[in-house]
């Protein structure tokens, strides 16, 4: 079992606390958290979620799944008429953001990554950004994007990480007494800001979580260092 099935921010807690506590977040800051993360990335996360989308290049006729996709902005980069995009997240409340203004074309569907509601070998690629680390229970919910890939599908994730040595004692400051503070001053959340960048810090480094994806079933897996490995996107695929 990973290091945060049993935590939240700095608290030991039961898998189902963590569960119902990482709930009550989401609710809470979903009519500022995409302002929240152009603050704390100084709008960065946009161009990494950019590469993911150009990394994932949709083709005609695919059905793709963006788990935790909130509220929708990498759907939406990844979206397209000759496709169809399923956004599924447990938080009802981001999602009713992001469905403002989306394109046609976009399903929305409440579930967890531990439980897709879709059948086996059902989409061709599973996308992910910064939500894995969310998730209660990290070994089962790479299980599922393995259960719903086809096979040949692929599986890319993007996520915090750990940054290189030079810049991780900035990174580290940053973290710590800037973002809690953003989070109480734009988003009036600051113990919902303080669980994010704990979850961060617990997170499986680079190295650790290629290799839960390859115990997962992936072949071909690899990683991408982004911004001096502040974020860092996973790749994988399910074997033909």
């Amino acid at each position: 079992m990973s290091d945060l099935s049993n935590s939240f921010g700095q608290q030991d807690v039961s898998p189902e606390e963590r569960r119902l506590r990482i709930r009550r977040v989401f609710r809470a800051v979903a009519p500022r958290y995409d302002l929240m993360n152009d603050l704390m990335s100084m709008g960065i996360h946009r161009l990494w979620k950019r590469f993911l989308a150009k990394v994932a290049a949709p083709k005609p006729g695919q059905m793709i799944l963006d788990l935790a996709g909130g509220t929708g902005d990498v759907a939406k980069l990844l979206a397209g008429p000759d496709r169809s995009l399923v956004v599924c997240d447990p938080s009802v409340e981001m999602m009713a953001r992001g469905k403002v203004g989306a394109p046609d074309g976009i399903t929305w569907l409440e579930g967890e990554a531990e439980a897709i509601p879709l059948p086996d070998g059902s989409a061709d690629t599973v996308t992910i950004s910064f939500g894995i680390r969310n998730v209660t229970r990290l070994e089962a919910a790479l299980a599922e994007i393995h259960r719903v890939l086809k096979p040949g599908g692929q599986f890319l994730c993007l996520e915090f990480s750990k940054p290189w040595a030079p810049v991780r004692p900035f990174y580290d400051a940053f973290s710590f007494l800037v973002i809690p503070r953003l989070g109480a001053l734009i988003a009036k959340e600051p113990e919902a800001y303080d669980y994010l960048v704990e979850s961060i810090r617990r997170f499986p480094v680079q190295d650790d979580f290629a290799e839960m994806i390859r115990q997962a079933g992936f072949i071909d897996v690899g990683y991408r260092n982004l911004t001096f490995g502040i974020a860092c996107l996973h790749l994988g695929m399910k074997p033909l």
